[in-house]
């Protein structure tokens, strides 16, 4: 008997036991739909996040306050260091436009729970207003959906105007046009000039969307005696230079800082595309972790597949004794339960891995609202590659021992 006959045989015997073979089968797709499950929703994530941070350009930094984390250090609290200052981050963006010809934006947190009104309707008191000049939204990656940018004119005179994120310009407005419509928030009436296009943010929320841009002065006027702090974002203007211009900007703001020499940054500075790396690394090991939950998952489904084919090498003791009676070599006997034992496997593993796949961007989707659908062709290969190997391992006992059965005495058994 050559091998395409012992698979056709194979397939035969799965034919003929289809329930048990369908249950089977599910135990199978269930361990694969865990395993490409969560490695098609992580690598979803991460598609997503690369997304986000390729909009900033592998060039950009932000340099902003030195956050105390609240440990402490060898017996004492870590050093705190004042916020950055307007004159601080305003001495800091003309030096590095005028030295290095990069691009620099200020912004501000002016309020982070505000409730914006339009008419009768208003939102949620979950409005994010932010200060900023107009390379914000350039450099950080937003793209205007309708209207126009933040103008120089807007900045000078500390204009009343304001863009809104696509979530707050949907709970006001619905379908009309909100540009040059008036909206009120913090005491204080805006013209809107523009609405964001969707962007979302990672974990599902979207603070994104809901966000209010004005001019930078004006914020601060409407911060009144509130301290505020600035954060700085820039660009360096050649990607090959991008290290070298990031250091000096390093030392360009400690200088304006007064940090002395030999002691730490009193801020930090953060490379967008490190900010990148390190998620990577966490998506790593939460591949990993995955890899190993999926991996346990088939071993409990590999033992309950190695059970199902004792129990049809039992029931088929006759048919093995008529086999061997009539020529069948143990060999050939070995090769058949291995054959059903694997088709089994693939027919659940190709099941496992379109469940996998849609489960896997549903939770990426959820997650992140930036996340695209995902098709893991690495990780449909390995799922295929398991599956043989589960295939193999759970039915080679049941195939030796099939294959060592006595042929009289598997033709007497009843």
């Amino acid at each position: 008997m050559n091998i395409r006959e012992n698979v056709d045989e194979g397939l035969r015997s799965i034919q003929s036991n289809l329930l048990r073979t369908v249950l089977t089968a599910m135990i199978i797709a269930i361990g694969i739909t865990s395993l490409v499950g969560i490695l098609t929703a992580i690598e979803g994530i991460q598609n997503s996040v690369n997304s986000s941070f390729a909009d900033l350009g592998a060039n950009t930094f932000t340099v902003a306050n030195h956050e105390d984390d609240g440990f402490r250090r060898g017996g004492r609290r870590e050093k705190q260091y004042p916020a950055i200052n307007y004159t601080q981050a305003g001495d800091f963006a003309r030096h590095f436009r005028t030295d290095y010809k990069g691009v620099v934006s200020l912004s501000s947190a002016i309020g982070g729970a505000v409730q914006v009104n339009y008419l009768s309707k208003k939102t949620n008191p979950n409005i994010n207003v932010i200060g900023a000049d107009e390379e914000f939204l350039a450099i950080k990656g937003y793209k205007i959906d309708l209207g126009r940018n933040l103008s120089k004119n807007d900045l000078e005179n500390s204009v009343n105007a304001a863009i809104l994120g696509q979530e707050i310009a949907r709970n006001l407005f619905g379908n009309l046009d909100p540009v040059n419509k008036e909206i009120t928030f913090m005491g204080s009436r805006y013209k809107v000039i523009g609405v964001l296009e969707k962007k979302g943010s990672l974990g599902g929320g979207t603070d994104s969307d809901r966000v209010i841009i004005i001019p930078l002065d004006n914020g601060r006027g409407l911060a009144a005696n509130r301290e505020l702090t600035y954060n700085i974002t820039a660009s360096a203007p050649n990607i090959t230079d991008g290290e070298l211009i990031i250091e000096e900007a390093r030392g360009l703001m400690r200088r304006i800082r007064g940090d002395k020499l030999g002691s730490e940054d009193s801020f930090t500075l953060e490379r967008a595309d490190a900010m990148a790396k390190n998620f990577e690394n966490i998506t790593g090991y939460l591949r990993i972790g995955g890899f190993g939950i999926g991996i346990i998952t088939l071993l409990g489904a590999s033992i309950a597949l190695m059970n199902i084919m004792l129990v049809s090498v039992t029931e088929r003791t006759r048919e093995i004794g008529i086999r061997k009676s009539l020529g069948a070599t143990p060999g050939v006997i070995r090769f058949q339960f291995l054959i059903e034992a694997i088709v089994v496997c693939i027919i659940g593993g190709i099941g496992g891995l379109i469940l996998g796949i849609l489960i896997g961007n549903l939770i990426s989707n959820s997650i992140s609202a930036e996340s695209s659908f995902v098709v893991p062709w690495l990780w449909m290969a390995m799922g295929i590659a398991v599956c043989v190997v589960v295939g193999v391992v759970s039915g080679i006992y049941p195939a030796i021992k099939a294959s060592k059965l006595d042929p009289i005495e598997a033709l007497r058994y009843e």
